[in-house]
């Protein structure tokens, strides 16, 4: 099965992602001609993890909705979010993330040149348009935004800076395209375009290279010409070669890829079709609807990391401390994980504190005179292989204080009172890392005391964080409260007494809708199976107890979890399974059978029977137990 592909024009990189911020600015002149874009714009907190100065901030933009249209374009952002929530890194590291909508009515609906050269420039406070901004010499996917107006718009949110932040811009249209850049940009209401986004921010913020083996949709690349690329997911070395010098993804080699299949060394990338290769046959930077491999992977957490400080604040260190306090350091709190802390005393490793936040002078019997306290915080992410990249800033910060035994500490008042936290305000999800931090004395340590449904639950270590998988939860919804031991509880709920939280346990349901088929066959023991001897067609749909919208998936004999999205031309259609693929725009999607390496490629169509797998990934994060059907595909019978 060969799935959709972005084209190389809609997801700029490299040289080309010049020509993007080049044409950001095309489409009609607005300055003096009607008021400024912010003037009518509302900021809305989507999602708010942090202050936005400490955090990465994902902005996304609206162009082409009326004020009546307002809701469509919330629903589009929700839906482009939780796609995106469903891909890793981004499911981890959703706690380095704030999220906003600026909501901004148009005047009219639509975008430029949608869908062809032909078609009426829209009056629009973006004036995103197609044709790389109605540009004959362009291609249709390019959809590009006026960057001065985008720019003023993401300068409402507080806080926020170039450095810091993303910009999303989502046109109000069904057609196909999108962009990289300083502005990744998308349709709204494409089948594909909740693919686009994380493609697009791929391109942004990892500086991920595009993998397609093509320049042009069905027209086959050429080979490579040049030397060893910078790009850190493409190579010209063999796969012993790079095992031999320790070079590129060589310490992936071998493994099962999170996008299907085993990564190596595939030909092709970078527009070409050999000569130079890439580590999986299909991953998010070549195959729309899957997720990044583990190279990719690996490169996105550096990535979102860099933009945030994993010690979010410390003792302060200007100056000597006094041996007769506590002394501490804040970290970020990933979903995915809780951060390593490590403490050494004059460089001794202080083992029996592994992982705590606050340290407690007092208890370590300092012989007198100075001393120097470190604390280490590390990232321990699998996700992570490469030393340099582990030991980066963006994954591993150290804290050193002076402590001088003459030192006396002035006495204050801290009132014990919670000071940051997971949301209260949606369900979390059972696999996630829920936090409370706290309020820091410099007298004595604040203990977090956590409890579900009532009944205390044990959380060694560090207390300020609880990892909701390690207490495999049973279905259903839960109750989980954080609170600061000798506060006096739920009548001082809140900031400075007791946190509550919703546990979603229970994941989403999916079901199948098929086409009908020539037989059903069920065997004891065996999934149900379908036989067909031509195309068929399969609905996913999906049911959840709480709000949200629902990421469904789907995977044929055992490669990579595929995101479910209707059909390319109508996201209300079910997908389309044939013999051989249906091609759309020089793309084949749908292909039953061997997943092929180039869309070009009419081998001879492979028989027999598949094992289709679906399920579902719901808005807290919970993904559904994969349930399965067998279709048999027969050849069509003789006239």
């Amino acid at each position: 099965m060969v799935s959709p592909r972005l084209g190389r024009a809609a997801a700029l990189t490299g040289a080309a992602v010049l020509l993007a911020t080049a044409l950001v600015g095309a489409g009609p002149a607005t300055a003096g001609q009607r008021p400024p874009v912010t003037e009518a714009a509302t900021v809305v907190p989507v999602q708010t993890t942090g202050p936005a100065d400490r955090r990465f901030n994902l902005i996304l933009l609206g162009d082409g909705y009326t004020a009546e249209q307002l809701p469509e374009f919330r629903a589009d952002v929700e839906q482009h979010l939780n796609v995106l929530w469903s891909i890793e890194p981004f499911a981890s590291y959703r706690s380095y993330v704030n999220v906003w909508a600026v909501e901004v009515p148009s005047r009219e609906s639509g975008v430029d040149c949608d869908p062809g050269l032909d078609a009426p420039r829209r009056d629009t406070p973006l004036g995103m348009g197609f044709w790389g901004g109605c540009d004959a010499d362009s291609v249709q996917r390019l959809l590009t935004v006026d960057g001065g107006a985008a720019n003023a718009l993401a300068d409402l949110v507080p806080g926020t800076t170039g450095a810091n932040r993303q910009i999303v811009a989502l046109a109000h249209s069904d057609t196909y395209g999108g962009a990289g850049g300083t502005y990744a940009t998308a349709s709204g209401g494409n089948a594909l375009s909740s693919l686009i986004t994380p493609h697009e921010i791929g391109h942004s913020l990892g500086r991920l290279q595009d993998e397609y083996d093509y320049y042009a949709r069905g027209v086959p690349g050429g080979a490579y010409e040049g030397g060893e690329p910078a790009s850190a997911h493409h190579t010209v070395l063999s796969e012993a070669a790079m095992r031999d010098r320790r070079a590129k993804w060589w310490r992936w080699l071998g493994e099962e890829s999170e996008s299907g299949g085993v990564i190596g060394r595939h030909e092709g990338g970078l527009y070409s079709t050999t000569g130079v290769g890439r580590p999986s046959a299909h991953s998010m930077m070549k195959t729309l609807g899957y997720a990044f491999d583990q190279v990719g992977r690996e490169v996105m957490v550096q990535a979102i990391a860099s933009k945030v400080t994993l010690v979010q604040g410390h003792t302060p260190n200007t100056a000597p401390l006094g041996a007769d306090r506590t002394v501490w350091v804040e970290t970020l709190h990933p979903n995915g994980g809780e951060l390593d802390v490590a403490w050494r005393l004059d460089g001794r490793p202080l083992r029996a504190l592994r992982g705590v936040r606050t340290v407690d002078l007092r208890r370590l019997d300092l012989a007198r005179g100075t001393h120097t306290l470190t604390a280490t915080v590390t990232d321990p992410t699998p996700f992570v292989r490469d030393p340099a990249v582990r030991a980066s800033s963006a994954l591993t910060r150290t804290v050193t204080w002076t402590v001088d035994t003459s030192v006396v500490t002035e006495p204050g008042v801290v009132v014990p009172r919670f000071t940051g936290h997971t949301a209260t305000d949606a369900p979390v999800g059972a696999w996630s890392v829920v936090y409370a931090d706290t309020t820091h004395p410099d007298d004595r340590t604040l203990a977090v005391r956590w409890s579900l449904d009532g009944r205390p639950v044990a959380n060694p270590g560090n207390d300020r964080d609880l990892d909701l998988s390690a207490l495999r939860l049973s279905p259903g919804t839960h109750t989980l409260t954080a609170r600061i031991a000798g506060t006096s509880g739920p009548e001082d709920s809140g900031p400075q007494g007791e946190l509550r939280w919703t546990v979603d346990a229970t994941a989403a349901t999916a079901a199948y809708g098929l086409s009908e088929p020539l037989r059903t066959v069920r065997r004891p023991g065996r999934p149900v199976e379908y036989v067909y001897d031509g195309p068929f067609t399969m609905r996913l749909t999906a049911r959840d107890d709480q709000e949200g919208y629902v990421v469904r998936q789907f995977r044929v004999d055992g490669d990579g979890w595929y995101t479910y999205y209707g059909w390319p031309t109508d996201a209300d259609a079910p997908f389309r399974f044939t013999p051989g693929g249906t091609e759309i725009d020089g793309l084949v999607y749908g292909k039953l059978g061997r997943a092929r390496v180039v869309p070009w490629d009419d081998a001879t169509p492979e028989y027999g029977t598949h094992t289709v797998e679906y399920r579902t990934v719901d808005a807290a994060g919970n993904t559904g137990a994969a349930e399965r059907f067998l279709v048999t595909l027969v050849p069509p019978a003789a006239p």
